[in-house]
C-alpha cells in the first residue's frame, strides 16, 4: 500500500509541475516531489536493493583475506587517499567495508560503518525539504548495477553528520561502479566520492528567480 500511494504522489507531483506555471507553487511541487521520491528510494533500498540478495558470507568472505580478482582490487584500494565505500547490492544496501579516506570525509569511522544500511547512515538532511541526495544514489547505484558499467553522478549535494549529529553540507562528485567475482557475477557496488565542497561554495550562488 505504502508503494502505491508514493507511486501515485510521484506522477501526480510530475503532471503538475508539467502544467504549473506559477514559481512559488512550482518550489513546493519540488519540495513534495522530493519528499516522495526519497521515501521510495527508503523503501526499495530497504526492500529490495539494486538486485537480489547475495549472501553476506560470500560478499565478506570476497574482501576480508579472500583470493582471487576481487580481493587483490580491494586491497589496492583500501589505503587510497581517495574514498571508497564497498556495499552488499541486496536489499538493505548494507555497507560491507569503506576505506580510511571515506571515514574521514564523511566524519565517521569504518568500525561504524561496516555492516550498517546506507541509508540508515547517510540519510538526507531531514532540514532541507529539497534534498535528493538519497533518491539521486540510488538511482545512479541502481544503473552500475543494472548496465555492469560504472555510473558518474553529476555533482551533488548530499549533507552528513558531524560527531555530535549536526548535519553539515556538504558536495560531492560521486563515481558509482559494479564490482564483479572472477567469474563475472556482480558481487559488491563500488562507491568513490570526491569532497567538492570548497569549490562549490567559491562558486556565485544563484539568485532565486
Amino acid at each position: 500500500m505504502q508503494r502505491f500511494i508514493l507511486q501515485q504522489n510521484i506522477e501526480l507531483f510530475r503532471r503538475q509541475l508539467a502544467s504549473q506555471p506559477d514559481d512559488s507553487a512550482r518550489r513546493t511541487l519540488h519540495m513534495l516531489l522530493s519528499s516522495a521520491e526519497r521515501d521510495m528510494a527508503y523503501l526499495d533500498a530497504d526492500e529490495k536493493g539494486v538486485r537480489p540478495r547475495v549472501s553476506s558470507r560470500w560478499v565478506a568472505g570476497a574482501f576480508s583475506g579472500g583470493s582471487g580478482r576481487v580481493a587483490e582490487y580491494w586491497r589496492r584500494i583500501e589505503n587510497s587517499a581517495h574514498p571508497y565505500l564497498l556495499l552488499d547490492p541486496g536489499p538493505g544496501l548494507h555497507i560491507v567495508d569503506a576505506n580510511d579516506a571515506y571515514a574521514r570525509a564523511t566524519m565517521t569511522s569504518r568500525s561504524a560503518l561496516a555492516g550498517r544500511s546506507l541509508f540508515e547512515v547517510f540519510p538526507d538532511n531531514p532540514a532541507d525539504a529539497s534534498a535528493d541526495g538519497v533518491n539521486n544514489l540510488f538511482n545512479s547505484l541502481q544503473i552500475a548495477a543494472e548496465t555492469g558499467r560504472p555510473h558518474q553522478m553529476a555533482i551533488q549535494r548530499y549533507d552528513v553528520r558531524d560527531p555530535s549529529g549536526n548535519f553539515v553540507e556538504r558536495h560531492w562528485q560521486p563515481i558509482n561502479s559494479p564490482v564483479h567475482d572472477d567469474e563475472g557475477k556482480l558481487i559488491c557496488l563500488l562507491h568513490h566520492v570526491e569532497d567538492v565542497t570548497v569549490e562549490v561554495l567559491a562558486q556565485p550562488r544563484k539568485q532565486p528567480a
